[in-house]
């Protein structure tokens, strides 16, 4: 492999662990409030011990503990043995992806087009231990055949991880950045990827400037965000809104709701930093 793969390989285990952080981060669904709530905290799995039917599950960022630093520090471990686990099983050009090898491959843009789909990932080829600590740690449905708000496989499970991965290597970077910042501009958080959001969504650009809420050389403007702020501002408000009234960081941290999540998420903390996935 040339020294040019191998640090683009180093960079991308970052990034995917960050995109997987972001969907375990995601608040249960209104319908069922205790899912994924927070449990006592107990030993998460490590590489060399699969988890048994009885582990408890690891603190829930949908909930977070009188003490969160503690459940913090507990779900960084257990994201970062789940990420390790996942990425160092997908394809080599999956985890080599950037660019300009997507753009030269018929075959990547044919297999992995956008939207993904449970199909598209079929082919990827987990452990066993990784499958069992999806189940066990209520990240997907024990019976796939079963009726459940749970992803019913590992690769419906990857699907929106992949997607926010996929997304990041694949797009150009936007006219702006040049205002690119060293730490996500919510939780302040320096050794994670970002990406950027935009201030004014796309989706209602159009819209935006024709009612007058924004003027045209306003559009592209954005913030550089971590996964899971990025992810956190598109549930906590809908696109007009984040137009509207949210079209600033300044102003999005106004909200109680936006400043406790980006305080809480900024305690998650990589032991390993910016390293790439251990081969075991």
């Amino acid at each position: 492999m040339s020294d040019e793969a191998k640090q683009t390989e180093s960079l991308n285990y970052p990034l995917f662990r960050d995109c997987l952080s972001a969907t375990i981060l995601q608040p249960p669904p209104a319908a069922e409030p205790k899912r994924r709530r927070r449990a006592k905290a107990g030993r998460v799995p490590s590489p060399s011990s699969s988890p048994s039917s009885s582990s408890p599950v690891p603190a829930s960022a949908s909930a977070p503990d009188p003490d969160p630093h503690q459940d913090a520090e507990e779900l960084a471990d257990f994201i970062d043995y789940l990420a390790d686990g996942i990425f160092q099983n997908l394809p080599n050009e999956l985890q080599e992806l950037d660019y300009r090898s997507w753009r030269d491959s018929e075959a990547l843009q044919a297999q992995y087009s956008l939207p993904l789909t449970h199909d598209s990932l079929s082919q990827l080829d987990l452990p066993p231990s990784i499958c069992e600590t999806l189940v066990t740690y209520n990240l997907i449905a024990a019976d796939p055949t079963a009726s459940s708000h749970l992803p019913s496989t590992p690769a419906a499970f990857l699907v929106p991880i992949l997607t926010g991965y996929l997304t990041t290597l694949i797009e150009p970077p936007p006219a702006t950045a040049s205002t690119r910042t060293d730490a996500c501009e919510l939780c302040d958080r320096s050794w994670i990827p970002l990406s950027y959001h935009h201030l004014i969504p796309r989706f209602v650009h159009d819209k935006a400037v024709k009612r007058g809420w924004h003027r045209k050389e306003d559009l592209q403007n954005v913030a550089w965000l971590c996964g899971a702020c990025h992810r956190f501002v598109h549930r906590f408000r809908n696109h007009e809104d984040l137009a509207r009234y949210y079209y600033t960081v300044e102003l999005l941290l106004e909200e109680e709701e936006v400043r406790k999540f980006a305080e809480w998420v900024g305690k998650l903390r990589w032991k390993g930093g910016n390293t790439r996935s251990r081969k075991h």
